[in-house]
């Protein structure tokens, strides 16, 4: 049975239901765009290449655009303009995997490199002369990003005392508007683009029209740029991750979203040009994410992965909710996003200069002295309007009169307005500014420009409140943004990360990591506008995809000095060493101060040199992601096609199921379903890639409720031996769970300290 009947029925929600029960409306948003996807890459003869040419040869029939990318490189398929009845038709020809509609995917949108150095514990020497700055230390490393594009003018991709592209790059810098092939250089080696042939306002070219594609690139990989910030904000050295290596830009996202057909095929490129790491700042919303063999990322990805390049991908940006994490595929990295200890500070200053510290940035002209009178919204709104419209400010709720000259207080409780909607609702009834009370706006800066505009905490909205409430005149004014650096507690998990556990896979621990991600100042498109000003050369943006780069970048440097290690390793490596303490040093914690979990950050923060001795390392085969295909139900015949090279005697287990999960040879550990007086067991391997003769010795964190047990607890490693094997025997002490617990299994060696959490689901 292969993929599509499969899906019917066990993914009918996502695949056959689209059929039989909504296809005229996504193909009004498609365009009859579907994905053939035919597993492994075909050689040049055999069945599975003449199973592609027939398909394809029978589509050119029909007209020379009906084909909109094939793959050949990393994989087999095709993308086309399908009907309905054709891509059920075709989902049964022999060696097709899976045939679904071209999804649309999105966008998870200086110092938090030198944050990340502050933080981390272990101090490592790369030799006398070696730096992680340095264009020439160790080997050539490449980042594939996809993305919305670059814009090659910006300093951050200089290639000043940069060497010679390496001979083993096949990729391309292509032409197109606003850009020719003098764009790319030693730095930006490489830029492709691939146009959403359903929107018009695409334009075809590598160049970054939105900014994200850009910021992101430089944050991974930017040359060094003194005296960068942003309008005067954040002002320092702007660096990426790994300034000595190259970057190749994958434009996938146009300004209607990154269509999954030219994901695939960027990927299809990328394997075939020579990257050694992938970036993806993109993906789907929570709880939309389709299952593997359906999920562009998820294939790509798999196949990148086959051929021993890492892909670290953005959680994405729904969380705190539960089960929020997206691309949480075994074989890519997953990146959580969490704060630095630079916070942009605009304070609101009250009667008698009671300062209230809020945030957002704001480069407001008006009076640093308290003169303007100040009221909320729920006192300023029409009479008509109801009390929630009016303490929110929403757009017709205000009497302009009572706005008119003052600062208002407004709550942000409701999902249907923006601030910058209620912003320019204020100032369009003669309002001066708008206090806006919200805790998540204030850990995460927006910017609001010369609109004087500032963000407070609930806490401090109330005492703000109780002071009109209380006075008879009450008067406010809100400062301009200033930047605060080594603020405490840092870091902290954004509201916005999403979190674990992974839906439908809760024995597969994600996300994997955390990076910085709030208020990033990286490089932007900078152009003159219309009305003479130009925009900044740096900005300042938050999410995943801030995330996502940073871990990128690292994986970088550890393949620059470790060319032959396989992406599992380093993933294993940058894991493993991961730090769970802010710079108080106190546990990390949540937005709202509870303590983080690995659903929350993963293994935790990324260290910047931590990986680069990690001592031991969990290497993951891409049979046991093949294995891990079974256990989520896939047929061995459907898992010959997406890897033909499997070895002669594998098969799916007869009793394949989401438990055999758990004893995948993963950096990290989860486990569910577990019940009293029936313990489960998994077992680990790792690699000794530190010290020859060297001892390890395990520490456990057991949480409350469990018991569990490490065998054998020391593992001995010498010349000749540098793989031992272990099993972790986990129990219950009570009845039952009344939540999920977490914990920790650490070996110790010297300076080596090897960590790998565990979840347990109640």
């Amino acid at each position: 049975m292969n993929f599509f009947c499969f899906s019917f029925l066990f993914f009918n929600f996502f695949l056959v239901s689209f059929h039989t029960r909504t296809t005229e409306a996504v193909q009004a948003q498609n365009n009859g765009v579907y994905i053939v996807y035919m597993g492994a890459a075909a050689s040049s003869t055999g069945a599975r290449r003449n199973d592609q040419d027939q398909l394809l040869s029978s589509m050119l029939k029909r007209g020379k655009n009906s084909v909109v990318y094939t793959y050949n490189n990393g994989f087999s398929g095709f993308a086309a303009h399908l009907s309905a009845e054709e891509a059920r038709s075709i989902a049964l020809r022999p060696g097709v995997v899976s045939v679904f509609p071209d999804p649309v995917l999105h966008l998870h949108t200086t110092r938090s490199w030198d944050f990340l150095k502050y933080q981390t514990d272990v101090e490592i020497n790369l030799g006398p002369n070696s730096s992680s700055d340095s264009p020439s230390h160790g080997e050539d490393t490449i980042i594939g990003i996809l993305d919305t594009g670059i814009w090659p003018e910006s300093k951050s991709f200089n290639d000043k005392d940069m060497g010679q592209i390496p001979p083993r790059w096949k990729g391309r810098c292509m032409q197109g508007t606003s850009f020719t092939s003098s764009n790319c250089n030693r730095k930006l080696i490489g830029a492709r683009y691939y146009n959403d042939s359903q929107s018009s306002s695409s334009s075809g070219s590598p160049r970054d029209e939105n900014g994200h594609g850009t910021h992101v690139a430089a944050t991974a990989a930017g040359s060094p740029v003194e005296g960068a910030s942003y309008r005067g904000l954040a002002e320092g050295i702007a660096k990426g991750g790994f300034p000595g290596s190259r970057i190749a830009m994958y434009r996938v996202c146009t300004p209607s979203g990154c269509r999954g057909s030219a994901i695939l095929k960027a990927f299809d490129d990328a394997i075939a040009d020579g990257v050694d790491i992938l970036s993806l700042s993109l993906g789907s919303s929570a709880g939309l994410e389709p299952e593997f063999s359906a999920d562009p990322i998820a294939i790509g990805a798999f196949h990148a992965v086959e051929k021993g390049i890492l892909v670290a991908c953005s959680a994405g940006n729904d969380g705190p909710d539960p089960q929020s994490v997206v691309n949480v595929a075994p074989w890519i990295l997953t990146v959580a996003a969490t704060t630095i200890d630079r916070h942009f500070e605009s304070d609101v200053v009250l009667g008698e200069n009671k300062v209230i510290k809020g945030g957002g940035i704001n480069f407001a002209n008006i009076q640093k002295s308290p003169v303007y009178p100040m009221i909320s919204g729920l006192l300023a709104k029409d009479s008509e309007a109801s009390d929630d419209s009016g303490r929110t400010c929403i757009p017709g709720a205000l009497d302009k009169n009572k706005v008119k000259g003052k600062i208002l207080v407004c709550e942000n409780f409701d999902d249907e307005y923006s601030p910058r909607e209620k912003l320019q609702e204020v100032l369009s009834q003669g309002g001066v500014g708008v206090v806006l009370i919200d805790d998540d706006a204030t850990a995460v800066a927006s910017i609001y420009g010369s609109s004087p505009m500032a963000t407070v905490t609930s806490k401090d909205g109330s005492e703000i409140l109780s002071y009109i409430n209380s006075t008879r005149n009450p008067v406010a004014t809100i400062l301009p943004t200033v930047t605060v650096t080594k603020y405490k507690p840092a870091p902290s998990i954004a509201y916005f990360s999403g979190r674990g556990p992974a839906f439908n896979t809760k024995n597969l621990l994600k996300p994997d990591i955390a990076a910085p991600g709030v208020n990033i100042l990286a490089a932007w498109p900078s152009n003159e506008r219309k009305d003479g000003e130009s925009t900044p050369s740096f900005n300042i943006l938050s999410g995943t995809s801030m995330a996502c780069p940073h871990v990128s970048g690292i994986a970088a440097t550890i393949k620059s000095q470790y060319p032959t290690w396989s992406a599992s390793a380093i993933r294993s490596a940058i894991m493993t060493t991961a730090i769970q303490t802010n710079n108080l040093k106190a546990p990390i914690t949540t937005n709202s101060g509870q303590q983080a979990t690995p659903y929350d950050f993963g293994a935790g923060e990324v260290s910047t040199t931590g990986p680069l001795q990690p001592g031991l390392v969990y290497e993951t085969e891409i049979v046991e992601y093949l294995q891990f295909l079974c256990n989520n139900g896939y047929n061995i015949s459907t898992i010959k096609v997406i890897s033909p090279d499997l070895p002669d005697k594998f098969s799916c287990p007869s009793n394949s199921n989401a438990d055999l999960i758990s004893n995948m040879n993963y950096p990290s550990i989860a486990i569910s379903n577990l019940k009293e007086n029936d313990n489960k067991k998994v077992t680990r391997t790792v690699t000794n890639v530190g010290e020859d003769e060297s001892l390890y010795t395990a520490i456990i964190d057991t949480p409350t409720g469990l018991e569990v047990q490490v065998t054998p607890n020391k593992l001995q490693f010498n010349k000749n031996t540098t793989k031992l094997s272990y099993e972790v025997t986990f129990g219950l002490t009570t009845s039952s769970l009344n939540e999920n617990v977490f914990g920790s299994i650490t070996w110790i060696s010297g300076k080596y300290k090897v960590r790998s959490p565990f979840a347990v689901n109640q």
